[in-house]
């Protein structure tokens, strides 16, 4: 089929050699041999007037017409499967779809467990690809590399729909013998302690932000990738964590830690679920959507009990 002479077969070759920057890879991407690739990618130089790809050194990098066209070829692929490749009904109990989320750690450890077991009962066919949050998440799921993104609401986008999933707030976790465990916990003391933190390489944590806007500064002595990670390092130091309530509640079962209220300000977080917005229909994810909404009733009442 073809468009202003364009084959729209290409569509899904050029969509594979922007992103994956090989022919090879792209090759294997679409399922396409090797020839019939570099045959496409001949095509569509010769249709765009442009190399979309020129060999630097060792790698192949996009020329600024093949940037340009990136995001756009992959939307129209997304609009493209949000309309025809979407079952009409989505029948739990038979399927056997793949839902990719994109989460964080925090996440992972308080809210999908309770999610993946409400999941193998309703509908034992279908399967989690659970993949770590990036800069900008929003990408990914334009991209259609996501189903849903599990975010706060601070950083979801304002082009694609969400909705609330609960409010999160933060505390402080010590190691149950440091002398700051003892004695009120004032923000003199917050302040002037030494503080395990979140910091994300390629971002920043909520905490963080919380705090830049409310002109907040902590003495960061050991910063780390995880938010898990952080009840595990105050043990044995004199050091803080601020850390999600219901992460921070969770550690205590099986550490040596005490839980103090946060002495300074910081709002708390809403949790969001966002997905693409031409996928609002998609009879899968209004599914999944709801069952989340369970995942929550569920995490907080086993969290009281």
């Amino acid at each position: 089929m073809r468009f202003n002479k364009l084959d729209l077969n290409l569509l899904v070759a050029l969509d594979a050699l922007l992103s994956e920057l090989s022919i090879s890879r792209a090759a294997e991407k679409t399922h396409l041999s090797q020839p019939a690739m570099s045959n496409a990618l001949a095509r569509l130089r010769d249709y765009f007037g442009d190399q979309l790809l020129v060999q630097v050194g060792r790698k192949m990098e996009l020329t600024p017409r093949a940037e340009a066209l990136k995001d756009k070829v992959r939307d129209i692929l997304v609009r493209i499967e949000a309309s025809f490749a979407t079952q009409p009904q989505f029948v739990p109990t038979q399927s056997r779809r793949l839902f990719r989320l994109l989460i964080s750690d925090y996440t992972l450890l308080t809210l999908i467990p309770h999610l993946h077991r409400l999941a193998c009962t309703a509908a034992p066919g279908i399967r989690f690809d659970l993949r770590p949050q990036v800069e900008n998440p929003q990408r990914v799921l334009e991209r259609g590399e996501a189903d849903l993104l599990i975010i706060p609401k601070d950083f979801c986008s304002a082009e694609h729909p969400s909705e609330k999933l609960f409010e999160e707030f933060f505390c402080c976790v010590l190691w149950d013998k440091c002398r700051l465990a003892t004695g009120e916990l004032t923000a003199e003391r917050y302040l002037a302690a030494g503080h395990v933190a979140v910091q994300p390489g390629d971002g920043i944590a909520l905490t963080d932000w919380f705090m830049q806007q409310a002109g907040i500064t902590r003495h960061t002595e050991t910063a780390t990738f995880s938010f898990l990670s952080q009840a595990h390092l105050v043990v044995g130091t004199n050091r803080i964590a601020t850390m999600h309530s219901r992460l921070a509640n969770q550690a205590m079962r099986s550490l040596p830690i005490t839980i103090r209220d946060l002495p300074v300000h910081v709002p708390g977080m809403e949790q969001m679920v966002q997905w693409h917005q031409h996928r609002t229909s998609d009879p899968g994810l209004v599914w999944l959507r709801a069952l989340l909404k369970r995942a929550v009733i569920e995490m907080d009442t086993i969290e009281t009990i």
